[in-house]
Formats: C-alpha cells, sequence, structure tokens
C-alpha cells in the first residue's frame, strides 16, 4: 500500500477534509489513495459492488468540485433508492443488475453529497430491496465482516459498514427502515445514526412519512454531525419535516449535556432470547454514563411490550416491497417473473396486492397509535432509552438465507436478531449505535441510545461525551 493509502486509511472524513483544505493534499491524491484501498482489501469483502472510478476521477480533478466542507473526501453510497444521475443502479436485485439500468437524476440527498464536495466512487452491497439485517444478495453475493469474515457485516446497509471499518472509505452513505444503519454499525463497530423521520429530505420520488430515513455510518460523531448539517432539511414538496435544530450539530460535540434521566432495556421487550453478551454490554454502558453524572434506572416506553407490534410493522413493509417491485416493473418496462425476486420479497409483495385500501388506512392507522404510546414515555420525563442494538452477536454468514419452501423464514430470523430497532423507525424517533463494548474475542457489540423526535442534539452530544470517557479510534480490525 502506498504511504498516502496507508497514511489516510484511518483518518476520519473531518481530517481528511483539512488535508485537503490545507493544500497538503489534492483531491485526486486523496481518491486515489481510496481506491487503492478498495482494489485491495474489497476481495475479501465483497462491499464495494458498482465502481466508477473514471467517473470519480473526473470529479476529483475538476475545478468545478464545490467547495463544500468535505471536498475532496472519497465516499461511497449504497445501492438502494439513492440515484446519482449517469450511473448504475441495482437496488440488490438480479434484474435491475441484468438490465444495467441507468439513473436519470440525483436524489435531492445524492445532490447534497455532491455540494458538499465529496467525491463519489461507487455503490456499496445491500440485501435486495434492504429487506434483510444481512448483506447476502443473490445479486451480488455476500459482503463479509471485517472483524471476522465468517460473520455478515449486518444490514440493509452492509456493505457501506464493511468499507468504513475496513479503511477503505471514511464514512459511507446508509439508510435505515428497520435498523439498517444502527445494526451494521454494531456489527462493524461504528457510528450509526439513524435521524428523526423527516430530518433528511427523501425527494423527489420516496415519502418521507413511511419508515426509512438515510444518512450515513461512520467512525466517528464528529463526521456523523458534521454530515446532518451538511445534509439536513427538507426537499421540496416535503410534509414531514423534523423541526430546526437551535444550531449546528457540530456545536453539539464536547457540549454538556447535563444530568439526564436514562432508561435502560437490557432484556427482550417481548420476552424472547437475547445473547448475554449484549445484555452486559448495556449494563456496562449504564455503568458508564452513571460515573458520568447521569441517572440511569430501569425503564422503557411499556408500548415496546405491545406482541402485536410484528403484524403493524410487517404490513407497512409489505406494502414498501409492493410498492418497490410496481416501480422496478415501471423501469424495466415489463412484469417483474417470481425468478427475478427473491422468494421473501415475492410474497411480501404478492401479500401486498391483496390489501385493500381499508386495510392500508388500518394499518397507517394502528402505526400512528404505537408511535404516539412509544413517544409519550420521553413526554413523561425521560431523557433517553439505553438498549442493546442486536439481540444477538454479528451472524454467522448463511444464518437468514432465502427458503423456497419457507419464504418468510428469513423475516422470522431477523426478528430475534433485531428486537430493539424497529420501533423507532415506527415511532420516528432519532437513535443512535455507538461502538462502545467488545468481546473477548475481538467483535463489537454496539449500544442503542433513544431520543424523542427531534433531538438529534441530545444524542449527539452524549455520544461525543460517551466516545470520549471510552474511545474507540484505535481498534481497528486486521484485515
Amino acid at each position: 500500500m502506498t504511504a498516502l493509502a496507508d497514511q489516510t486509511r484511518w483518518m476520519d472524513a473531518t481530517d481528511q477534509a483539512a488535508l485537503v483544505a490545507s493544500g497538503e493534499v489534492s483531491p485526486s491524491e486523496l481518491l486515489e489513495a481510496a481506491i487503492e484501498r478498495i482494489e485491495r482489501i474489497d476481495p475479501a469483502l465483497n462491499a464495494v459492488v458498482i465502481r466508477w472510478f473514471d467517473h470519480a476521477r473526473e470529479t476529483a480533478a475538476s475545478a468545478d468540485l464545490p467547495d463544500g466542507p468535505f471536498r475532496g473526501v472519497p465516499f461511497l453510497i449504497k445501492d438502494l433508492f439513492a440515484t446519482y444521475a449517469g450511473q448504475r443502479i441495482s437496488n440488490g436485485n438480479v434484474a435491475f443488475k441484468e438490465a444495467n439500468v441507468i439513473a436519470d437524476a440525483d436524489t435531492t440527498l445524492v445532490s447534497r453529497y455532491r455540494a458538499a464536495g465529496l467525491v463519489i466512487a461507487g455503490r456499496t452491497n445491500t440485501p435486495e430491496l434492504g429487506s434483510v439485517p444481512t448483506t447476502e444478495p443473490v445479486a451480488w453475493g455476500a459482503t463479509h465482516n471485517p472483524w471476522d469474515t465468517t460473520r455478515t457485516p449486518g444490514g440493509s446497509s452492509g456493505g457501506a459498514a464493511a468499507a468504513v471499518a475496513s479503511g477503505m472509505v471514511p464514512f459511507a452513505h446508509a439508510s435505515d427502515g428497520g435498523g439498517s444503519i444502527r445494526i451494521p454499525a454494531s456489527c462493524c463497530g461504528l457510528v450509526g445514526l439513524k435521524p428523526s423521520q423527516g430530518r433528511i429530505t427523501l425527494g423527489p420520488l420516496r415519502d418521507e412519512s413511511g419508515l426509512g430515513v438515510e444518512h450515513c455510518v461512520s467512525r466517528t460523531v464528529r463526521d456523523t454531525a458534521a454530515l446532518l448539517d451538511a445534509t439536513s432539511g427538507p426537499g421540496i414538496g416535503d410534509t414531514v419535516i423534523a423541526p430546526a435544530p437551535s444550531r449546528p450539530y457540530v456545536e453539539e460535540l464536547g457540549a454538556d449535556p447535563g444530568r439526564l434521566r436514562i432508561g435502560i432495556l437490557d432484556h427482550h421487550p417481548q420476552g424472547g432470547e437475547v445473547d448475554a453478551e449484549v445484555t452486559a454490554a448495556a449494563q456496562a454502558v449504564g455503568k458508564l454514563l452513571e460515573s458520568l453524572g447521569h441517572t440511569v434506572e430501569p425503564g422503557w416506553p411499556k408500548a415496546l411490550e405491545d406482541k402485536t407490534f410484528g403484524s403493524k410493522f410487517g404490513a407497512l413493509w409489505s406494502a414498501n416491497v409492493g410498492v418497490s417491485q410496481r416501480r422496478f416493473e415501471e423501469q424495466l418496462g415489463r412484469p417483474l417473473e417470481a425468478h427475478e425476486f427473491e422468494p421473501m420479497n415475492w410474497v411480501q409483495a404478492d401479500f401486498a396486492k391483496h390489501f385493500t385500501a381499508v386495510d392500508y388506512g388500518l394499518a397507517l392507522a394502528a402505526v400512528a397509535q404505537y408511535r404516539r404510546a412509544v413517544q409519550s414515555w420521553w413526554h413523561d420525563g425521560w431523557d433517553l432509552l439505553l438498549t442493546p442494538t442486536l439481540g444477538e452477536l454479528p451472524l454467522k454468514l448463511g444464518t437468514i438465507v432465502n427458503d423456497g419452501d419457507n419464504p418468510m423464514s428469513p423475516m422470522r430470523r431477523a426478528g430475534d436478531f433485531v428486537p430493539f430497532t424497529p420501533a423507532f423507525n415506527t415511532s420516528g424517533q432519532p437513535a443512535i449505535s455507538l461502538p462502545l463494548e467488545w468481546t473477548a474475542e475481538g467483535l463489537p457489540v454496539g449500544v442503542q441510545l433513544v431520543a424523542a423526535y427531534g433531538r438529534e442534539d441530545v444524542l449527539i452530544r452524549v455520544a461525543s461525551q460517551l466516545e470520549h470517557a471510552k474511545p474507540w479510534a484505535d481498534r481497528t480490525p486486521e484485515i
């Protein structure tokens, strides 16, 4: 590896941008260092499945490269919904991959990435439609976890997390409809902030009133905060708009969060099994928060114990899959056949076709009721909820796989793996996974903090406090 590729491998995006701003390196040099790392490391991980290095070289060398806060920093976008004009997208789907679908416009968020000066070099692997918490699509094959290549990096932003955790790029685009930023952040030892619903526009095609949000996975809290400053805010036609922050998020770094009342939920809220090591991680972080002056006691929204939640979440999830199938067919100009959709997604899309308008309206009403029940816990005087991010350690690859005879089995297995994340997509609240604990074997174990709707500022203050108290920057995989 060349000196610059090695020197910048573990630098965060803020430091890499500073190198460019000072004139110490050029955007082209920084990009070539990232390309070298991708070409050297990715054969073992399969994280970066679509590459446009020549286009990125033209961008980096252009005199018109925007002078944004991340000018010249190499970046990757997830292969799911985030279109980049003139470049390929597959959404993890075999038919889209084979058709070599080229986007004709940027999504609003991608245009904001470009305005921030990021140099986008390709796409990261994702499960088809982002529908399971592992990254093993039929279209592109499995992505491997840099900490243990026999295990999943999580999903659905698993390719992004593997690329960042292995040092290919300092941070990468990610999205989260049921935990898909936080899950891979936990599996790969990264920071993963799921913003509030309506914090970052999903325009021009997606609707902010759904389950999904977009942001990034990163190695530092400051990168997560700075990218949120660069990309947050509504787009044209948005109707769900999170309240504007009182000051830039980077100004929350190092700020005193005060003495917070934090509830801890260290067990499965609906009675399932949770690995002892993830329970221990949440308890250890609870003690750390107490040592920092916060009050930590058992407490959580009782709505999380609602055993009908899965059906409420699943009804909207299936509807989203059905909508995606229809849009795919419109873009391809023909109907999809069963062999062109993974079995679980095909069954869910078919299920959605039998929904009536009344069924969908009732599902939305049930979700609204659930959202209000969850959020009321914060209204009643709590500041944060602390949980494990996952119910288990990173799974072995092949644990969650397609089964034509039992097509919904991946979804049921996924529910055991991720009992703590989907509720906050439904409630719309911001939540962050932090890499504060590790197993004796060296696997990262993330913990999740959840704030009231619109209070990313509180999460960033506390995450910064925890990062200072128990730094993780020196932990890197050996791959």
